[in-house]
């Protein structure tokens, strides 16, 4: 008799997924507890094990298709070995396009992977995977079509299979494409526009000169490394710094939930990091305990497994502020959205050098542009920017981070 795979609890308040790619495919072999499809819910992806070792028999959703908690999804031949699985079975693996490879032998790609493999008429199976577990991603099939249209061509082509059709091109030479949103990617516009809709937001600017924390970086970058095991970034000092503005202006680090203000004795940052279903804020828990080291390990770790995909629910559970650095892709200002149900987040810009005034006299710094956006309902514009020029005084003098001021 057949065993059911289910979807798994998913988290708290989380009922429901969208099933988002199928791991494994029916005639494979699958072990106890191997990860045989990929959810994707609000918030991250999560991989359904299998409960038995054996062979996959049968999906019994689509990939798109949503799915509830408890939910069969598929069925496993428990103790049978895949050489036992039924031709018709094998035949419903993901066929192998512009390769050699059986139909027992079939890759794992997901919908876009397939179809860029199609398009542009390359051998997955020359193609090494960066997603995970090794598995192809567009991107990896777009940068091996780029790099095989640059190649010259051969003096003389030996025979072979015809390549795959291009997809037809209007008249004009212009075409469309019509991908379906991620749940990931509807959950973010969702929260993005009832942000915009329902507090009262306003941003507030300043300018940060980086010449300390960048000659402190310099100076104990080498130590800090050997010493912690880790690299020592800019983000370590904008938790800190925001954590000293924080305790000063509790409304900064607070919600509204109904007709009441939610205030919190500790300062539980999300951090903005870029995954490859889109940006996620993961959070560094109790940051206004924690050294710049902690710090640093925790914002490694969590970006490192939202490229991923590992995140876990718990990971993106609460956080009472959040910071965005767009200067990591060369932003030099921006308006940044308040993650609800926070009242406030901190925008980081690139970092370039500029004349400024010092001492009467015009003087180049390397300076950032930072951005407040914060929930006007419960914060006042004093708080706001005072909030802010705390954080940037916090940096252009990191002493004061040291002595609490």
């Amino acid at each position: 008799m057949a065993t059911e795979v289910k979807v798994p609890t998913l988290g708290e308040s989380v009922t429901e997924a969208t099933v988002g790619e199928w791991l494994k495919q029916p005639g494979d072999a699958v072990a106890v507890d191997e990860p045989i499809a990929s959810l994707e819910t609000d918030k991250v992806a999560v991989d359904v094990p299998s409960p038995v070792t054996g062979v996959l028999s049968a999906h019994q959703v689509a990939v798109g298709d949503t799915v509830e908690v408890g939910a069969v999804i598929a069925l496993i031949e428990a103790g049978a070995t895949a050489s036992a699985a039924t031709p018709a079975a094998a035949q419903e693996a993901v066929p192998a396009p512009a390769s050699g490879e059986s139909a027992g032998e079939a890759m794992t790609m997901s919908p876009a992977v397939r179809r860029a493999v199609l398009e542009h008429g390359v051998d997955p199976t020359t193609i090494k995977g960066t997603g995970k577990d090794g598995r192809l991603t567009k991107e990896d099939v777009l940068a091996a079509a780029k790099a095989k249209s640059d190649a010259p061509a051969p003096a003389v082509s030996a025979p072979g299979p015809a390549p795959a059709a291009a997809p037809i091109a209007t008249g004009s030479g212009r075409n469309e494409e019509r991908v379906k949103m991620t749940r990931m990617r509807q959950t973010i516009a969702k929260r993005l526009k009832s942000a915009q809709e329902n507090a009262a937001m306003l941003t507030t600017f300043n300018d940060v000169d980086m010449s300390a924390v960048i000659e402190a970086r310099e100076r104990y970058k080498d130590s800090f490394a050997k010493k912690h095991d880790v690299r020592l970034g800019f983000m370590s000092f904008f938790a800190k710094a925001s954590c000293l503005a924080l305790k000063d202006f509790p409304a900064v680090n607070a919600y509204i939930e109904g007709d009441e203000i939610v205030y919190h004795d500790f300062v539980d940052i999300s951090v903005a990091v870029s995954a490859p279903n889109g940006l996620v804020v993961p959070v560094v828990r109790d940051c206004d305990k924690k050294g710049f080291a902690q710090i640093e390990r925790d914002i490694a770790d969590l970006g490192a497994r939202a490229k991923d995909g590992t995140l876990t629910m718990d990971d993106m559970t609460g956080g009472t502020f959040t910071i965005s650095n767009g200067g990591v892709f060369g932003g030099l200002m921006s308006t940044p959205i308040i993650n609800p149900p926070q009242s406030a987040v901190l925008g980081l810009h690139r970092i370039e050098d500029r004349p400024v005034v010092r001492n009467g006299e015009i003087v180049i710094r390397p300076m950032m542009y930072i951005a407040l956006s914060y929930d006007h309902r419960i914060v006042d514009g004093r708080e706001a920017v005072t909030t802010l020029k705390t954080i940037k005084e916090a940096i252009e003098d990191p002493t004061r981070m040291l002595i609490d001021l």
